[in-house]
């Protein structure tokens, strides 16, 4: 039985895509391995770092490690998620103000 904490560590290669323009700010990174994410699962992207000027698209390749949760990890990173999402329903209204 593997310990409750164990992560397994995969390398694979990694596609990113990313755009700075009037219509799109994103960076999206695509796995090779098509391996789905769990909760709790990391990934890191080696390299340097990427700079993209306005107006700019990048699409490159990376090569990337994967560290996959633990058994506990992921019923904890799944447990305390409920609470992190509630943080984004606070909202406050305030009376506007006529100048």
């Amino acid at each position: 039985m593997k310990p409750p904490f164990a992560r397994r560590i995969c390398n694979t290669q990694c596609t990113i895509e990313i755009e700075h323009s009037e219509n799109h700010l994103h960076a999206h990174v695509e796995l090779d391995d098509a391996a789905e994410l769990q909760p709790g699962d990391r990934v890191r992207v080696h390299g340097a770092p990427i700079r993209v000027t306005f107006g700019e698209r990048l699409s490159l390749r990376r090569p990337a490690t994967v560290e996959r949760a633990g058994w506990l990890e992921r019923q904890w990173t799944r447990l305390t998620a409920r609470f992190e999402l509630a943080e984004l329903y606070e909202v406050s209204f305030t009376p506007r103000r006529n100048l």
